[in-house]
């Protein structure tokens, strides 16, 4: 909750998760047993699953490392790696896997998007001359970059009000980064 109650308003777009099946993985085994795998090892060194309940892509490395990104809620990280691991393991069932339903990931990255209400046209010239940590070249991109200090939250945030917020492991970072940066515009509006 945001401060007096008001909630902060976001939607989550993506979440990118770490995990590790703790297995060593063949990989070209993998690609020949399972139909939802593409496994070009001169382009890139990992085996890429997609999964379609929940939609997301797991890339899956021969050390039994995995990243899932695609999914919008923690849950769905949780069901996408379990689906993950139940397929692999119908398709190379020699392989010991862990109890899918015992997976533990990380969130290295939450990416969600907002609007902030009541805002019509931000002056980007104006907060990027105002704030260190604000930058805005409109010539190389239309939004201005605003690095938050504590934590790992980015925010890219357009003249509209709409912003994107790149770099969260939590919503609650995702929901203080915002917040702080509503004040900053405050503060902005209050010393024009």
């Amino acid at each position: 909750m945001g401060e007096g109650g008001r909630k902060v308003k976001y939607r989550v777009e993506n979440i990118v998760a770490y995990a590790n099946l703790d297995a060593d993985i063949d990989l070209f085994n993998l690609a020949l047993n399972m139909d939802n795998v593409e496994y070009e090892p001169e382009q890139f060194p990992g085996a890429i699953v997609r999964i379609s309940d929940p939609p997301s892509t797991l890339l899956i490395f021969k050390n039994g490392k995995v990243i899932c990104t695609g999914t919008r809620t923690e849950e769905g990280v949780r069901k996408a790696l379990k689906r993950a691991v139940e397929e692999i393991r119908e398709a190379v069932p020699e392989l010991k896997l862990p109890d899918p339903d015992k997976i533990s990931f990380q969130i290295e990255n939450i990416v969600a998007s907002a609007s902030l209400e009541n805002v019509k046209d931000i002056d980007l010239y104006m907060l990027a001359e105002m704030m260190d940590n604000v930058e805005y070249e409109p010539e190389q991109f239309p939004g201005a970059i605003i690095r938050m200090n504590e934590g790992n939250p980015t925010i890219l945030l357009f003249k509209n009000g709409k912003l994107i917020c790149a770099g969260a492991k939590s919503e609650k970072e995702i929901e203080e980064a915002i917040k702080k940066l509503e004040k900053m515009l405050e503060e902005v509006e209050g010393k024009q």
